[in-house]
């Protein structure tokens, strides 16, 4: 079979998986009230099938695994100092990972977040629409017919869903690399308050959520360079060029005015959450600025969704 010939064996075959893709989330037809919901269980279903998913969350998982051995290797496992009160993010974290594994899950967060995390969330969401446009299918999913804005909103909730499961990823392998790697125990927070490992595993969920949350923003704008283009590779190469673009920005120090605009800007403010009492002020601010994010770039991703002629 010649090269040609496999290219639209490939294609034919997408589009019939697209087609069934579109039957199974449509069994009763678009009026059925859980129609929605079907077609959210199918996209999220075809993207945690798929091998690009398995290989990003393998790399965060393996990110905390690493960090716990290198530090395990540098310290040959003696303990450390507590770190003082103000400990904050990265390698403050680090200094405590060896009297108490509990802080890899911090230090995993603070490692990944700033690139990696990011980058994943960023492959994913400039895949979104111009992966099905590439691919010949997006045609199929509007056939059923799914309606493009039920469409895009789908396609951004499988985004987010990504988000929380790429956090939890890195969060939990990390706790389970501290715990093999290092002792676990009481908790001592950023304020110098102790707390049970019990509720030190509670804020560590919390922060995990936080740190999802904080990728939405994002992820809105992975979603609205999606919709300009059909090509994946390219919206996913201007998406995770924007990120890179940002976060150089918000490291030059002559551009303090414009920092805290910029989506990346209040990422560490998670730190807070291990704070006695949590300290809301950095974090909610960052919840405001992802909100705005996600107002003005999925609106902006909604009108050109919706203004676009779908050829393929």
């Amino acid at each position: 079979m010649s090269q040609a010939e496999r290219s639209r064996a490939e294609k034919s075959q997408a589009e019939k998986s697209q087609a069934r893709r579109a039957r199974l989330s449509d069994p009763q037809g678009s009026r059925h009230p859980l129609w929605t919901l079907g077609l959210l269980r199918s996209e999220i279903t075809t993207l945690l099938r798929r091998h690009r998913t398995y290989a990003l969350l393998a790399v965060l998982a393996a990110v905390p695994v690493l960090i716990g051995i290198a530090v395990r290797i540098e310290t040959g496992g003696g303990g450390g100092g507590e770190g003082g009160p103000d400990g904050g993010a990265g390698p403050a974290f680090l200094a405590q990972v060896t009297n108490n594994g509990y802080f890899l899950v911090f230090a995993a967060l603070a490692a990944t977040l700033p690139v990696f995390l990011p980058m994943a969330v960023g492959v994913v969401a400039g895949d979104a629409v111009a992966g099905e446009a590439n691919s010949g299918t997006l045609r199929y999913l509007l056939v059923a017919p799914a309606g493009r804005t039920r469409l895009l909103l789908v396609k951004y909730a499988s985004v987010l869903v990504f988000c929380l499961i790429a956090t939890l990823v890195v969060a939990v392998s990390a706790l389970a690399a501290g715990a093999l790697l290092f002792p676990v125990g009481d908790v001592t927070t950023i304020s110098g308050t102790r707390i049970g490992f019990g509720e030190g595993v509670v804020r560590a969920g919390l922060t995990a959520l936080v740190v999802a949350v904080s990728l939405t923003g994002f992820a809105a704008i992975g979603l609205f360079v999606s919709t300009l283009t059909g090509s994946g590779i390219g919206a996913m190469a201007a998406t995770v060029g924007l990120l890179i673009t940002v976060q150089i920005l918000d490291s030059i120090p002559q551009l303090s005015g414009v920092h805290p605009y910029l989506f990346a800007h209040y990422w560490m403010s998670f730190a807070d959450v291990l704070r006695e009492p949590v300290y809301w002020d950095d974090l909610s601010r960052n919840f405001q600025l992802q909100g705005l994010y996600v107002a003005v770039f999925g609106s902006a991703a909604w009108a050109r969704f919706t203004a676009k002629d779908i050829t393929a």
